[in-house]
């Protein structure tokens, strides 16, 4: 079962206050409207949302709806069919169209005018045309598929209400609504009351963020050591040109000391050089002026280099 089928199971055994109810069955309706055959027959796959439609209808109507359900190709899924007869009176109620019986492209003020509304509002959207990627899979994605574009700029307003950053591009037989953002998305299913799924989600979210935290710093060890090792391999380099050419003995005290320990811990890093240096010798050496010791070994060695070219 999916991450989506589990939300919309969750959500269905959910029912609100009379108002909100309200909005919700807008939602579903305004998401299955055909305005251009005047139809309203509302499909889905999942036998649980048709259930809860069923539902809504009895309780705020009390009419009897026509349900049926057919096979789809292969019968691998079954298609939920609900039919409205004699529904003008329940389209003008719910702000689908107005008293011509033309399409509102917007749903009435009234109907969605507090939080709850809003919330259940899209809640109702969610079951009809949206879905939700498992957060187990390698991308957070939240999306709504709405045929008309005032209706899927109407969405996508409230979802930003909730401050969720929801963006609309066009397709080909209609218009995506849709969220990437994960803690955003984790959001979203807070504002619909998917408790349990929002737990689900969460906790895999934050299982990945720690992976992925985990992945960089490894990342950034390797990044560094491999930095620590080119530059000990350069100072060596200068090191034993400097032996070569003109010799340990014509350097500084301090500049001899840090070449002899460079030999003889060729992979350490600057910072692990320094500890070992001021354990060994008993006086205190630090990163920075160990590091001033090989700037000098490096311009003695460019110095040899410039020569040999003259």
């Amino acid at each position: 079962m999916s991450f989506t089928t589990n939300v919309k199971n969750e959500i269905s055994n959910d029912y609100n206050n009379t108002n909100a109810n309200l909005a919700e069955l807008t939602a579903i309706l305004r998401n299955s409207y055909k305005k251009e055959t005047n139809n309203l027959e509302l499909i889905t796959e999942n036998s649980t949302v048709c259930k809860h439609i069923y539902t809504l209808f009895k309780e705020l109507y009390n009419i009897n709806i026509k349900t049926d359900y057919k096979n789809t190709k292969f019968n691998k899924n079954r298609l939920y069919h609900l039919n409205i007869t004699n529904q003008e009176h329940i389209l003008k109620d719910l702000g689908v169209i107005d008293d011509n019986n033309n399409y509102l492209s917007v749903p009435n003020s009234y109907l969605i005018d507090c939080e709850d509304e809003k919330r259940s509002y899209l809640k109702g959207v969610f079951l009809m045309t949206g879905s939700i990627n498992d957060p187990k899979t390698s991308m957070y994605h939240l999306e709504f598929f709405i045929d008309y574009f005032e209706e899927a700029n109407f969405v996508s307003s409230l979802l930003n209400e909730f401050y969720l950053n929801s963006k609309i591009i066009e397709r080909e037989k209609g218009y995506m609504v849709y969220v990437k953002e994960a803690e955003k998305i984790g959001d979203f299913l807070r504002i619909i009351n998917a408790s349990r799924a929002v737990m689900y989600y969460e906790d895999i979210r934050i299982y990945r963020d720690h992976k992925n935290m985990t992945n960089r710093l490894n990342n950034c060890e390797q990044a560094n050591l491999e930095k620590s090792m080119l530059t000990s391999l350069k100072q060596i380099e200068d090191i034993n040109l400097i032996i070569k050419t003109i010799g340990k003995d014509a350097l500084d005290l301090k500049i001899e000391e840090a070449l002899n320990y460079r030999l003889k811990y060729p992979e350490t890093s600057l910072q692990e050089l320094s500890e070992i240096m001021t354990m060994e010798i008993g006086k205190p050496i630090t990163k920075s002026g160990l590091n001033h010791r090989f700037r000098k070994i490096k311009e003695i060695a460019n110095h040899i280099r410039e020569n040999q070219v003259e």
